[in-house]
């Protein structure tokens, strides 16, 4: 070996080794938490910051700066993150979204509180904690990688680390502590974020921004070792390093020299490219569905204010007016996160890059420095420069169709920090580039009326974007992917035209703010900016247009009037409180001041009014409310209170009907405290002989429950043990009657539901032979079996059977190994969920998949409009079909009861006309009367022609309803028939 090959490879060993324990870090962190801790480079900045304050400035000891350094105020910063950021959210569920917005605040936190101490420039004196030579690193990551390997194999904490790791629920039942497992993982992270940092600062530039983006960069090893594996994170680190010394020997000449050489400086850069976009993706836990709470409403006149204060800076002069100038430009890029991160539900770390390369398209194409393109005037290259960076929202675009959660943050913050290395840091690309505004509008005052114009023209886009069926398919997006799908939504061509409609508002702020500040400043543009924005957004309202402008206010003007770093600190201190404060710091102030306030007067709701009237009308003494009459808007007395309390729930009891929707009946329940529900009837109640043949008392559920055991008047039970439905089916679809469930009326006439799917006949839906398995384990083997219209078909077994993966194989959640799906003939087997909507197979599922954020009327909607037919009626349709036309209709899914939210979801299924519906565990969290109001509806489907496939639990209800019953063990279908004949042993579970 050469002495220039060894000499490099050192160097390689001494880069590598440094990674290598940035590597350790983050995957431990990750391995103990679930949270991928963005603020590592933070972390590492400030503890090099503090051993450079303890020893260059105070004087002391390098070994006690070192040691209070790594080993008291590292683990402390750690823990404290854990008890006072992180433990508030995983009480709260450990939401991704939320999580992922705390850890970059706490990074954007460290930033700025360290650019506030220490300011922004570059310090060349950071102390030496280790030599340069490569041997020492590689050392320390080695050791500690092995140290963490046999605390992890041989200990009883690495076992409950393991236990924490796969189910940290469980493992809370079991007796371990997970907080104090947590805890540790978060002090051994920070404390190798510290060694990290204390070893590269002498050898980089130490300042607030360069070392944390730096350190965020080899975030590559971990997640090349998908967050798991220690020696592959630092083989990986390692080869890496070395690779990159090694292509300082390569002195290429021509076009492909600047590439190249990019390329050998940032090879980390392009490993973590490699390893987001290629490799497979991180946190597929973190896949799951976000809730959305119900959007908390603009305050009143906020609009106005805002027109003021944007108008306002038009009375400025001089250096407040060139201030100004950069906040509606701001508030253009931020415009772009309310749309693909607010109404799009999609992380995306890297809008600084398109801003820039707006602004860097601006200037070339002004300059006619593009390729193929005439020098253009400003405005013009501005336009045209928004049509070319709009396309590139597909890099960011493309990895959001197949990724989630932390895989998708990654892969966007990795095409940033790509664009901010091979782009704006190349002289090839920026080199003496200028910048002027448009001819007319060279001056503050003219450029900011220009500013607000275009302002205004992306807040129109915008609104376009969040209202009308775009934005309610973006809306449901965010809210339940998978629901989306089912209900149609062209989920993947969606994220692309979030994506790309994100890049083209973000392209034109960028460009806006580099014509106001006359020049290209890559470092307006830097990815550290990037995750102030998206926090900034997130903390202040993801899918407020009015809160993205505060932010762009809030950004702008603290810089501008304060020490450098006070807006990111600001914005820090907000996003680290988001678990705190989930719904955002303007929800929390107003519910602060709401509780300040005089409590408002108690009022009756419309059916608590009927009933007072009604036993007022009947005199009846016993239950008849003491004291005056009073109106809607008295407040009544406590006697009162409870006298019409038990007055609603006896008089619901008797009568079984009610005013108010969804499920609950009665006085509400104190608030922590669940209502227990009545047991539904079971074999021995639905067959008494007595009660079919009229003789002896019909038993009622107790007062106030508002649940009968007898069968409702519209739906009689049969003579005899065989049960047919079939006839019983066109009975109640022909009679059209009007049930009560859970105090709403509930229409069975399917004909009003403009669901007629055809005649019965033939198969629609069959599967043939499906095959699935998972590693070793075989979840469908061969499993074959028809779904003919008119009639309702079940699936039953005990739990592992293959149920759900043969319902999920038929609704093209799951793509099946062999075999076939098809639909009326047609081979459907590889086609995704969303086209089998469109086709006319509908889905519910077994966990509800409502939009929150949507009203009950918007949910159906989505359906309607997305579904297999554009028929405007059908959502007015479903609506009367499942009772839902009422008052509610206007109300956020949010918060609803369960039984109102299984209509809502019902009710967007029938509204895109569906051939199939496919019913996962459809009287899943219902009562007896809401199960009985559900099988009726599905009988009148069914008569009406429709194909039902039912996956439930509930034998009595499958027996009741049912024409034929598939029984499924170990993937495989094993009796086949009537209900009668299948569930006579009533084996099943």
């Amino acid at each position: 070996m050469s002495s220039l090959t060894y000499d490099l490879t050192l160097a390689g060993l001494s880069i590598g080794g440094a990674a290598a324990l940035t590597g350790i870090g983050l995957i431990v962190t990750y391995r103990a938490t679930g949270v991928l801790n963005f603020a590592h480079g933070a972390i590492a900045m400030v503890c090099a910051y503090l051993l450079r304050q303890f020893t260059v400035e105070w004087g002391w000891p390098l070994a006690l700066g070192a040691s209070v350094t790594l080993l008291l105020v590292a683990p402390a910063i750690g823990m404290a993150l854990e008890r006072c950021v992180f433990r508030p959210l995983a009480l709260l569920g450990g939401d991704p979204a939320q999580t992922l917005v705390a850890s970059i605040g706490v990074f954007v936190l460290l930033v700025g509180g360290a650019a506030l101490v220490w300011g922004t420039g570059a310090r060349a004196d950071a102390p030496t904690l280790v030599s340069a030579d490569p041997w020492g690193q590689l050392a320390v990551a080695v050791a500690l990688a092995a140290g963490v390997g046999a605390v992890t194999r041989w200990t009883r904490f690495g076992t409950e680390l393991r236990a924490v790791v796969d189910d940290r629920p469980l493992a809370v039942l079991g007796g371990i502590d997970a907080d104090r497992v947590a805890a540790a993982g978060w002090a051994f992270g920070s404390f190798t974020a510290g060694l990290t940092g204390v070893l590269l600062a002498p050898y980089v530039r130490l300042d607030p921004y360069g070392l944390p983006l730096l350190v965020i960069e080899v975030m590559a090893v971990a997640v090349a070792a998908r967050m798991r594996s220690l020696p592959v994170a630092i083989v990986v680190a390692l080869g890496i390093g070395v690779a990159q010394s090694q292509l300082t020997r390569l002195h290429p000449t021509g076009w492909a020299e600047p590439l190249l050489q990019a390329v050998g400086a940032n090879l980390f850069v392009v490993a973590l490219l490699v390893a987001a976009l290629v490799l497979p993706g991180i946190g597929t836990r973190d896949a799951l569905p976000r809730p959305a709470a119900v959007r908390v409403p603009t305050p009143p006149g906020a609009w106005a204010v805002a027109v003021v204060l944007f108008l306002l800076p038009l009375g400025f002069a001089g250096s407040d007016l060139r201030t100004s100038v950069q906040v509606p430009a701001l508030g253009v890029v931020l415009l772009s996160l309310v749309v693909v991160t607010g109404r799009g539900g999609q992380i995306s770390l890297g809008q600084a890059a398109y801003a820039g390369l707006g602004a860097l398209f601006t200037a070339l194409l002004a300059a006619g420095r593009f390729p193929g393109l005439p020098r253009l005037p400003e405005l013009a290259a501005l336009a045209v420069a928004v049509l070319l960076v709009a396309p590139l929202g597909v890099l960011t675009g493309w990895p959001a169709i197949g990724r989630h959660g932390l895989a998708l943050a990654v892969a966007t913050f990795a095409v940033g920090v790509g664009v901010s290395r091979f782009v704006f840091a190349q002289p090839y690309a920026v080199s003496g580039l200028s910048l002027d505004r448009p001819a007319g509008f060279g001056g503050d005052r003219a450029y900011y009326v220009l500013e607000l114009v275009l302002l205004a023209a992306a807040l129109l886009a915008a609104h376009t974007l969040r209202r009308g069926r775009t934005g309610r398919a973006l809306a449901a997006m965010r809210d339940h992917e998978a629901g989306a799908s089912a209900a149609g939504v062209r989920v993947p061509e969606l994220k692309l035209t979030a994506f790309v409609a994100g890049a083209a508002l973000a392209a034109l702020g960028g460009g806006m703010l580099g014509m106001g500040l006359r020049a290209f400043d890559a470092t307006q543009y830097d990815p550290v900016r990037s995750l102030l924005w998206f926090a900034a957004v997130v903390v202040l309202g993801a899918d407020s247009v009015l809160g993205a402008l505060v932010a762009a206010a809030l950004l702008v003007g603290l810089d501008a009037g304060a020490r450098g770093g006070v807006a990111a600190a600001l914005i820090g201190l907000l996003a680290v409180l988001v678990g705190r404060f989930p719904e955002g710091p303007y929800e929390a102030l107003r519910t602060a001041a709401s509780r300040l306030l005089l409590r408002p007067r108690a009022t009756l709701t419309p059916r608590g009014v009927r009933v007072r009237r009604h036993l007022r009308s009947a005199g009846r003494g016993g239950l008849e409310a003491p004291g005056p009459p009073a109106g809607p808007g008295a407040v009544p007395t406590k006697g009162a209170m409870a006298a019409e309390g038990a007055a609603a729930a006896a008089a619901t009891a008797v009568t079984g009907t009610g005013g108010e929707p969804g499920p609950r009946r009665g006085p509400a329940a104190p608030a922590g405290i669940r209502p227990k529900a009545a047991p539904r009837p079971g074999p021995a109640t639905r067959t008494d002989p007595r009660r079919e043949a009229g003789q002896g008392p019909s038993p009622t559920a107790p007062a106030g429950t508002g649940r009968e055991t007898e069968p409702h008047p519209s739906h009689p039970e049969p003579t005899g043990t065989g049960r047919e439905p079939g006839p019983r089916a066109g009975a109640t679809a022909s009679a059209a009657s009007t049930s009560s469930a859970g105090g709403v009326g509930v229409r069975t006439r399917a004909g009003g539901g403009g669901v007629r799917s055809g005649s019965v006949g033939g198969q629609l839906l069959t599967a043939h032979r499906l095959r699935v398995a998972h590693g070793g384990f075989t979840a469908l083997d061969g499993a074959t079996l028809d779904v003919p219209p008119g009639r309702v078909t079940a699936v039953v077994g005990p739990n592992g059977a293959g149920k759900s993966t043969l319902f999920h194989c038929l609704a093209g959640t799951l793509r099946p190994s062999g075999g076939q799906v098809l639909l009326a003939g047609r081979d459907i087997t590889r086609l995704a969920a969303h086209t089998r909507t469109r086709l006319g197979i509908a889905r519910t599922f077994q966990q509800l998949a409502v939009f929150p954020s949507l009203t009950v009327a918007e949910n159906v909607r989505v359906g309607a409009e997305q579904g297999r037919t554009a028929d405007p009626g059908a959502a007015e349709r479903a609506l009367r079909l499942l009772g839902l036309d009422g008052p509610v209709r206007s109300l956020p899914a949010a918060g609803l009861p369960t039984g109102t939210l299984r209509r809502v979801e019902l009710a967007r299924a029938l509204a895109g006309n569906p051939r199939v519906l496919l019913l996962d565990e459809p009287a899943a969290g219902l009562d007896t009367g809401e199960v009985a109001a559900l099988a009726r509806v599905l009988r009148a489907l069914a008569a009406d022609g429709m194909a039902l496939l039912v996956v439930e639990h509930d034998l009595d209800l499958v027996a009741d309803l049912a024409h034929t019953v598939h029984v499924m063990a170990a993937g495989r279908i094993v009796a086949s028939g009537p209900a009668d004949r299948v569930l006579d042993t009533r084996t099943g579970g």
